[in-house]
């Protein structure tokens, strides 16, 4: 088994965590018994507000109180039946976020997997058949030596007691950077990016990522996975982005959910 230096220094961190007092991943200070931030950390991680879309998790404003698609869902229904959250895509957990995704800082994972759990638990979700990372094509992965996805996506498996692969769902060519893209070009971006290795059998697949924005991944993602046999795909995330949210648009264009 080959080590690549990543590797080693992650397995000395987690040595040096049996030796030593636990602390907060995000501010170093002490923690007490088995919390995953200290208390402080912990109240800077927004969680997703209960005014959000049922399907995708778009937050809405806090006076939207109303249980609603918004107004992408309404217009062209994902194929993944849930989006669970972490949190907001702001503050702390942006900046814990980018930590592991840009500066590859050790054991990030580990805590962003924990609140992912425990996102996964309030909504009711039981454990999936199978944990599968947003991949990344060879080449970049080659460049970066790590997919933040893949990370995240084990230790939650591990925490789920839910089989994990990430040679399963593979990007079958390499796609532009997104971050400047509407929805639609980024739908056109992933158009047959991605592909399954093999059937899935009607298994229940949990597709992880660290960050949604559009959902244009999650979507294209689903679609490959549901054609090869999934019975059905939900999303974790660890960060939801609301930047393209305008509380205008959301209650012009969403729809109220029929009972």
């Amino acid at each position: 088994m080959r080590f690549h230096g990543r590797d080693i220094w992650k397995e000395l961190c987690h040595a040096g965590r049996l030796l030593l007092p636990p602390v907060c991943p995000a501010c170093a200070g002490p923690l007490a018994g088995e919390q995953t931030f200290c208390a402080s950390c912990l109240t800077a991680i927004t969680p997703l507000p209960k005014a959000r879309c049922p399907v995708c998790a778009l937050p809405y404003p806090a006076t939207d109180d109303m249980p609603h698609l918004c107004g992408d869902c309404a217009k062209r229904r994902p194929p993944f039946a849930i989006v669970h959250a972490a949190g907001l895509y702001q503050g702390l957990l942006r900046e814990l976020i980018h930590r592991l995704k840009y500066h590859a800082v050790p054991l990030l994972d580990r805590p962003l997997a924990r609140l992912l759990a425990q996102a996964l638990s309030q909504n009711g979700a039981g454990s999936p058949d199978l944990v599968l990372p947003v991949p990344l094509h060879y080449e970049r992965l080659k460049k970066r030596t790590f997919n933040q996805a893949q990370l995240i996506a084990r230790e939650l498996a591990r925490i789920l007691q839910s089989s994990f692969s990430d040679r399963l769902l593979v990007r079958l060519r390499p796609t532009p950077p997104q971050q400047n893209l509407s929805a639609e070009q980024r739908r056109r971006n992933l158009r047959g990016a991605f592909g399954v290795q093999d059937r899935l059998g009607g298994r229940r697949v949990l597709l992880v990522d660290d960050v949604m924005t559009t959902g244009a991944t999650a979507r294209t993602c689903t679609e490959a996975l549901l054609a090869a046999g999934a019975a059905e795909v939900e999303i974790a995330v660890a960060g939801r982005a609301a930047r393209f949210l305008q509380p205008e648009f959301v209650q012009a264009a969403s729809v109220q959910v029929k009972s």
